[in-house]
Order: C-alpha cells, then sequence, then structure tokens
C-alpha cells in the first residue's frame, strides 16, 4: 500500500516501541507461544457469531498462563452490560475492547480501562469519534468490512488524520509481509493483528507470530 510519507502519529523516537497485540487467542498453547516470542497483550473474542470465539471456560485457561505484565484484552461486540460483567467476574480481563456501536456511556460503566474500535472508511470523522469516546485508552483503526472486525483487509491509512487526542493501535490485514510498511507509515502506539498470523481460523502459527513480531521491531530501528 502506497502512503504518504507526511503520516506521523509518533516518531521512532518518542517511544521505546511498538506494543503488539495478538488477538483472537482460542488455545493456551497459542498464548503461550505469543508471550515467549514477545507479544505486549493476548485478545479474547467474547462475540458468538466470530470463530474465534472463546467460552467463559476456555478464557479462564489461557488466561491462567499468561504471565505478569502481559495485558488480557477481552473484545466484545453489542453486548449485554450483564454479559460483560459476568465474564469480567470468571476470567481476569485487564482491558476491555468495544468493537460494535457501543456508547461511551456504556463502555465507562464497568469503571475499567477499555479501548473503543473505529471501522476506517472515507468520511468517517475520526477526530469526532476520538472525542466522543475520551475516556478511552486508545482507539482501534479497523478496516470497515462485513461484520465486526477487518475480515483480513487494510484500509487506506492516509484517511488517519496527523493529530488525534488518543493513541492509536492499528488493525485491520496486518501481516508479516505489510507490518513494517504500516509501522513507519503510521507510527502507532500499537499494532493489532489475528488472521494475519493464523494458520487457520482461531488457530495461530507460531512462525508467523515471529515473523510478525520481528517486522515491528525492524520497523522501530
Amino acid at each position: 500500500m502506497a502512503v504518504s510519507s507526511r503520516l506521523s502519529f509518533r516518531s521512532p523516537s518518542s517511544l521505546p516501541r511498538t506494543r503488539v497485540k495478538i488477538c483472537g487467542i482460542t488455545r493456551p498453547e497459542d498464548a503461550r507461544a505469543a508471550v515467549a516470542l514477545g507479544a505486549d497483550a493476548i485478545g479474547l473474542v467474547f462475540h458468538a457469531p466470530s470463530p474465534r470465539c472463546v467460552s467463559v471456560e476456555q478464557a479462564w485457561e489461557i488466561a491462567r498462563i499468561v504471565p505478569p505484565f502481559v495485558t488480557l484484552v477481552g473484545l466484545f461486540v453489542n453486548e449485554s452490560k450483564l454479559t460483560v460483567r459476568r465474564v469480567m467476574e470468571a476470567v481476569p480481563i485487564q482491558l476491555l475492547q468495544f468493537h460494535g456501536e457501543e456508547e461511551e456511556s456504556f463502555c465507562r460503566s464497568f469503571h475499567a480501562p477499555y479501548i473503543k474500535a473505529a471501522r476506517m472508511r472515507p468520511g468517517f470523522d475520526l477526530v469526532k469519534y476520538a472525542a466522543s469516546h475520551s475516556a478511552a485508552q486508545g482507539l482501534l483503526l479497523d478496516a470497515d468490512a462485513e461484520g465486526y472486525g477487518g475480515a483480513g483487509k487494510t484500509f487506506d491509512w492516509s484517511l488517519i488524520p496527523p493529530r488525534l487526542s488518543l493513541p492509536i493501535i492499528l488493525a485491520g490485514g496486518l501481516n508479516p509481509g505489510n507490518v513494517v510498511e504500516a509501522v513507519r507509515a503510521v507510527r502507532p502506539w500499537a499494532v493489532d493483528v489475528s488472521s494475519g498470523v493464523e494458520a487457520a481460523k482461531g488457530i495461530k502459527d507460531a512462525e508467523k507470530i515471529a515473523a510478525f513480531i520481528a517486522g515491528v521491531k525492524h520497523a522501530d530501528e
């Protein structure tokens, strides 16, 4: 993807490194591999239509092997407060990710850190969207694909305005082949990958995770 070099949301020297979230983990062994390879966050999907959805029992088995200082993220899409609270009570989630049409009042009601997904498309006012979720820890920018999630598709990174009030987590079609270009173009706080490091839906490939994280490190140099 050709992207203008004017895009710069952080300079390489302004932060120690770009963080990495591996999302859609469904197996403890995949979480263990991701952590061993240097992932900063593990994403668990609690959205029934997704092929990467996990039960509370699966989530607990994954959570129990995640070590300190690796963030466990719970992804929800237009869920009820009761469902979110039940998951939070059963699984030690440290960061909530809301991927639907949730209002800020809903997101804040759990009194926990959260990030909010934005589906990027021409004409979408990301500055206004960031202001409407001012309590979020950051914005996860994804492709505007059918359903909820980027479906392995990238979006035009030049749609991202040069100044935002919240940190950016770049998602949408990232993989080992394009992550260097993505990080250098956007300079996000973090990157989020799911299908780009999979052997099959919900099954991660350790070699792809290793290559992806190596690419992020290379882009930070």
